[in-house]
């Protein structure tokens, strides 16, 4: 029995690695094709070294590109490399142009294809992130829904056959090194905000970051905010605020991107987080922090119907009552996403199927 699993982004990284732990401790031999979707594998060694992740046993090197050029090119390489190693099923995650172009190299391989957080969606085809999982979740063998409404999702699509309903590994990763998150960050400590109430701040999406109107409106907003605002710099979000010739506000801290560990703790002790980002949607949510996104719409309505999550999308209005005003009633109730023993249920569900 042999296993593939692929990745090129942090969040992916995130998510793969309790797949690739349960794989290893059932000792099924793993394939991990590291992408290099958007970074080197130097900038993405924190995440290794901090989840313990192997190793990758392949590394494609694809790099920013337009996206026809990157899923061209990650369908060429890893073509190649499925069909030498022959394993008996591709396990991709999420949404990116790796999952897309390793799953459609498999599928012409004859390899079968396994997709985890499948039957998601946001039902806005202008994001090209709508557009891959669709296709995905269509040439997929074994789908494996974090929620109830992906796997109706599914049906509804008419895909019906091998849809299983697996629960979320990103709290899989919550779970397991709660303990690593718990304690401040030392950032706090570096920008000398101490224990003063601050909110987070992420936003990296295309649909953000290259429309300079709906950047300045966001950024005009968090300069009416009464809190300092840690700011995480995307650097394709960088690189934009100087096309436009933007200020970053006063109250706005920017810092380099961060690792896994590090970003946890700088959302556990936030009042709340402010992004656009899917993954920190979650995260937040599991972490019991308040959510404000920064977009019109959300693939996980199940945060927003639990109170934790409000879509505000580039009004400043409803950025700053959102951010002075959110005040959730109950706990977030984490059984929507499982109880993190995701990586599990999904393993043993695909060596079902082999």
């Amino acid at each position: 029995m042999k296993i593939a699993v692929a990745a090129g982004t942090r969040p992916e990284f995130i998510q793969v690695e309790p797949i690739i732990r349960e794989l290893k401790r059932r000792d099924i031999a793993t394939i991990f094709i590291h992408s290099g979707q958007h970074y080197d594998y130097e900038m993405d060694r924190i995440f290794f070294d901090e989840m313990h992740m192997p190793t990758p046993t392949h590394y494609l090197g694809i790099g920013s590109k337009l996206p026809g050029e990157q899923i061209g090119e990650m369908i060429t390489k890893s073509e190649c490399i499925l069909r030498s190693e022959k394993p008996d099923m591709l396990l991709v995650t999420g949404d990116t142009n790796t999952a897309l172009g390793v799953a459609l190299a498999a599928n012409k391989a004859k390899i079968k294809v396994g997709h985890f957080e499948a039957g998601m969606r946001s039902f806005d085809r202008t994001m090209p992130e709508e557009i891959n999982r669709i296709i995905i979740d269509n040439i997929s063998d074994a789908l494996f829904s974090p929620t109830q409404r992906g796997v109706d999702n599914l049906h509804k699509n008419g895909i019906c056959d091998n849809v299983f309903l697996a629960g979320d590994v990103m709290l899989d990763s919550i779970v397991r090194y709660r303990h690593l998150i718990k304690p401040r960050s030392r950032t706090l400590s570096e920008l000398a905000i101490g224990k003063k109430p601050y909110l987070l701040l992420t936003l990296h999406r295309e649909a953000n970051t290259d429309d300079p109107t709906r950047l300045k409106n966001i950024l005009d907003a968090v300069s009416a905010l009464p809190f300092p605002v840690i700011f995480p710099v995307h650097p394709r979000t960088k690189q934009r605020i100087r096309d436009f010739s933007l200020t970053l506000p006063e109250n706005v801290h920017p810092i380099p991107p961060q690792g896994y560990f590090e970003f946890l703790r700088l959302i556990a002790h936030a009042e709340k987080l402010l992004t656009d980002s899917g993954g920190a949607q979650k995260q937040a949510f599991f972490l019991s922090i308040p959510c404000i996104t920064l977009r019109p719409n959300t693939e996980w309505m199940e945060t927003i119907e639990n109170g934790w999550n409000i879509l505000v999308d580039d009004n400043r209005d409803k950025i700053i009552g959102a951010a002075t005003n959110q005040d959730p009633r109950n706990p977030p109730n984490l059984s929507l996403f499982g109880n993190g023993g995701s990586s599990e249920r999904i393993i043993d569900a695909a060596l079902s199927l082999l």
